[in-house]
């Protein structure tokens, strides 16, 4: 397709954090406000020239982040990254209808990610292993990264060698990479049969190097030490490639504002519980019945509860919340909730919620507007929102995540519909 060379003024950034200019024209790595030239076809402007920068336009402190999709926003400034991730929630809020306080942000370090997920290939000369890139697709091998942890980037070369050694020529490794508590736990899709000789090869070469655990296609190909991960008062035994918050800093915003939210609760059902982020916790003071999906997620979150001490009784339920979500009898037999769902949001669950009225609801998010829109489905059946703790564990990206506090009612805070 043609192209034509514009010039044209960013009005806002969209929500992958691309800039958008009147037409509508994306502009990667473009801020609000900024002035930019560049070929433009089929309406995005794939290698813009920055005529008049903005005040927020800062260096990228990371040498791949022209070319790596790992980071959309490195060339924000903190400031301006915290305000937009903010907007990002009361714009998803106010197309509801629905408006709550919200109390800033906490916002990730960099070099603080403790699970990531990398691509790799075997090339002619090796392997590469890093992100794949902003405008091909295809992979940007790294030699550094400024978001994960330094224990994850000490181990691209094995990654790399790993590689070399169990991805075809024609296939790509997907590598989830996740710093537990005594070294990192590898978890590898993507590559050759595992026959004899490459299980022992594989395992040979993870031996001493700082991984707890290797496993490959889902099946564990070495084991040197207990894949343990401490939430709350628990050490939990994670199966491999389990989810957990992104960063530390993170969890600990997120648990502390659900726990603030809860305060007084004593019977809590933490519905999408995973592996026990919240439901360990919230066990100091509660007793917690976690409801998940993942049989794996529930038997790790038990052995974790067993193995501690001075908690609350700690039930579970494996369940899928989409299909069966929790009805109104059940969840009356609780004074408080937390609710976790994925991007997607939980609207059967939410429509259930709003029939209990059970008195505290702690919602936790990934996805302002599916967020929103439940929100709106509880402020329509009486609840109102005390407020709202936007969280940034990823930084430089378009991603937020908050906590909301709601309770029947009305808010204490003034939480309304507009």
């Amino acid at each position: 397709m043609s192209a034509d060379m514009q010039t044209v003024t960013i009005e806002r950034l969209g929500h992958r954090g691309e800039g958008i200019a009147p037409g509508p024209v994306y502009v990667p790595r473009a801020l609000p406000g900024e002035v930019v030239r560049g070929a433009v076809a089929d309406g995005r402007m794939a290698d813009p020239r920055i005529v008049t920068p903005v005040a927020d336009r800062v260096r990228p402190p990371c040498r791949h982040a022209k070319t790596c999709g790992g980071c959309a926003l490195q060339h924000a400034s903190d400031d301006f990254l915290a305000r937009w991730k903010v907007g990002v929630v009361e714009r998803a809020l106010e197309a509801q209808g629905v408006r709550a306080p919200i109390r800033g942000i906490s916002t990730s370090p960099p070099r603080s990610r403790r699970r990531a997920v990398l691509a790799a290939r075997r090339t002619r000369a090796g392997a590469q292993v890093g992100f794949h890139g902003l405008r091909s697709g295809g992979i940007v091998g790294i030699e550094e990264c400024h978001l994960i942890r330094p224990e994850l980037a000490a181990l691209l070369g094995l990654v790399r060698e790993m590689t070399a050694l169990g991805a075809s020529r024609r296939g790509e490794l997907s590598v989830a990479m996740t710093l537990l508590d005594d070294g990192v736990d590898i978890a590898v899709s993507g590559g050759k049969a595992l026959d004899q000789g490459l299980f022992s090869e594989l395992a040979g070469l993870v031996r001493g190097r700082g991984v707890v655990r290797l496993s490959w296609a889902g099946e564990v190909v070495a084991a040197f030490d207990p894949a343990l991960l401490t939430l709350g008062p628990a050490r939990v035994p994670l199966p491999p490639g389990a989810f957990l918050q992104a960063t530390r800093e993170g969890e600990d915003a997120l648990v502390r504002a659900v726990t603030e939210a809860l305060d007084g609760a004593r019977r809590v059902a933490d519905l999408f519980a995973g592996a026990g982020t919240f439901a360990l916790p919230l066990s100091r003071d509660a007793a917690v019945h976690a409801v998940e999906g993942d049989a794996g997620l529930l038997e790790a979150l038990e052995a974790g509860w067993r193995q501690a001490q001075g908690l609350k009784p700690v039930t579970s339920e494996a369940r899928d919340l989409f299909r069966r979500p929790l009805l109104p009898d059940e969840l009356a037999r609780h004074d408080g909730l937390v609710l976790d769902p994925p991007r997607a949001g939980a609207e059967a669950q939410v429509a259930e919620i709003a029939r209990a009225r059970v008195p505290v609801v702690a919602m936790v998010s990934c996805n302002p507007v599916s967020f929103a829109r439940d929100a709106r489905v509880l402020t329509d059946a009486g609840y109102g929102i005390d407020w709202i703790r936007v969280v940034d564990q990823f930084l430089w990206s378009p991603h937020v995540e908050l906590v909301a506090c709601l309770r029947t009612g009305g808010s204490r805070a003034g939480g309304l519909r507009l």
